[in-house]
């Protein structure tokens, strides 16, 4: 379980540089690059809310439990 969130965490990532890369680059006639970095934004937003959901799914049906911080020793 917490490798498939890693995974997804890294494609996060991957998306977001790649997006990034499309940013710098500047298009020469058109603006395919624009539309690129669109679409790589639009996917690490739906990589974003799709873990966030699968981690609170996997949270209610018990696949995962909160360790939480000790407050005070």
């Amino acid at each position: 379980m917490k490798a498939l969130i890693v995974v997804v965490l890294v494609a996060i990532v991957i998306v977001l540089g790649s997006a990034g890369v499309a940013m710098l680059r500047r298009p020469n006639a058109d603006k395919p690059h624009d539309a690129r970095m669109a679409r790589a934004l639009a996917l690490r937003v739906a990589l974003s809310i799709a873990l966030f959901v699968f981690i609170l799914l996997a949270w209610q049906l018990g696949w995962i439990q909160p360790s939480g911080l000790p407050v005070a020793r």
